[in-house]
């Protein structure tokens, strides 16, 4: 096993943190453009957002089918095939004008973002020490959010500077470069081991966790908060480039430095967990989002802005704990587990972009809040039920859990 602090684990480290840079900057570099998109391509607020939906859905769908693939193949071989195709994939938007064929190559994109995300950490699981893990993936998960800040700014930043084609042209290119990086620092695997014939074991284990509901409530939990957390964003967008603000989507792009406020909010939640219970945590994570959505209604920057730090801070409290729950409750098959929340926190948030991006066109910010009360509330209402779920202390709570 790799130790802490040796040359294998710096390089191990540094190059899973790129690739996961990468995957998060690809991932979410359109989400700022799609009001420039709308009017490039003369659609609606809620047709455009198929050029990001498709991306999230597609790797939602993903994750397992690549989990599963790399038992037989290795994480290393998906890791680098998924990272290889993604520059591919982004040259190829280059050639293309339709937005049915934008919407096609992004969902593709969405199938090569997966191979990386799946994977990833279960290499980590398997070739570093238990020391060694626990520091690199605190770094992996920074890159995620790094990443998707980077993405999102350096896309409306550029769109609005030079174009969209050309902001893809850019991030392909640096693409390229990090892949490069990430296969020459990635070290051969040293402790897998191929194991053919998991299909039915996977199978069994997706049965099983859904039909737990300790564990399914939480994942619903994480796919609710986030259609709420990344779609409230995309909203933000569309409102600030309308009047009575018309920001330059340059400018508007800014917003999602409010994401920061979501990374210090997912550090503190081992405070919380040593001291209060996740559930409770979960419910003060939804409440104070909750207060964001409320607080953007007044139409100035300001408190707009108030009210992104908050729907952040709250969301990334809530999604930590959710996602912390489903692997320490999970007693076994933990990385379908993960997995398996994924699928239902990315198609939370494909989804729920079509539903509050309706709720914009047809009533504004004021009928987002109507919209949203209703996701809020469905978050409560699972809590208070995960909350009578897993009453029960001890050993017998494993059991009954077990039986659910």
């Amino acid at each position: 096993m790799i130790e802490f602090g040796t040359p294998q684990y710096r390089r191990v480290t540094l190059s899973l943190a790129l690739g996961s840079f990468l995957v998060f900057c690809n991932l979410y570099l359109f989400q700022p453009m799609l009001p420039f998109m709308a009017t490039h391509f003369s659609v609606s607020e809620t047709q455009i957002n198929w050029v990001f939906a498709a991306a999230t859905l597609a790797l939602s769908f993903s994750l397992v089918p690549w989990a599963v693939g790399s038992e037989n193949i290795g994480r290393r071989v998906v890791m680098l095939s998924g990272l290889i195709a993604m520059p591919v994939i982004g040259v190829m938007m280059l050639f293309f004008d339709s937005l049915i064929s934008l919407v096609l190559l992004r969902a593709l994109m969405g199938v090569a973002l997966a191979a990386f995300a799946s994977v990833a950490v279960a290499y980590m699981v398997e070739e570093l020490s238990a020391k060694a893990f626990s520091h690199a993936i605190g770094t992996y998960i920074a890159a995620n959010s790094l990443g998707g800040i980077s993405g999102r700014i350096v896309g409306g930043t550029l769109t609005d500077a030079l174009g969209w084609k050309e902001a893809v042209l850019v991030i392909a290119c640096f693409t390229i470069v990090g892949v490069l990086l990430v296969a020459w620092l990635l070290p051969q695997q040293q402790n897998f081991k191929p194991q053919k014939g998991m299909m039915r074991y996977h199978n069994r284990a997706l049965i099983s966790h859904l039909k737990n509901r300790t564990i399914w409530l939480a994942m619903l939990i994480g796919g609710l908060n986030f259609a709420l957390f990344v779609n409230l964003y995309s909203v933000m967008g569309f409102r600030l480039v309308a009047p009575p603000h018309q920001l330059p989507i340059g400018l508007a792009s800014l917003i999602f430095l409010c994401y920061l406020a979501g990374t210090l909010s997912s550090t503190l939640t081992s405070v919380w967990s040593d001291r209060k219970e996740p559930i409770q945590g979960m419910l003060l994570g939804t409440t104070i989002s909750l207060a964001g959505m409320l607080i953007a209604y007044f139409d100035h920057l300001v408190w707009m802005t108030l009210g992104l730090l908050l729907i952040s801070f709250g969301a990334f409290f809530t999604h930590t704990l959710a996602y912390a729950w489903v692997s320490q409750k999970a007693k076994r098959a933990k990385a379908t587990a993960t997995a398996l929340y994924l699928v239902h926190y990315y198609i939370g948030g494909s989804i729920g972009g079509f539903y509050l991006i309706y709720c914009w066109q047809h009533g504004g910010w004021q009928a987002v809040i109507y919209g949203g009360s209703v996701l809020y509330a469905g978050i409560y209402w699972l809590c208070f039920r995960l909350e009578g779920k897993s009453k029960p202390t001890g050993v017998n709570s494993v059991i009954i859990d077990n039986k659910k």
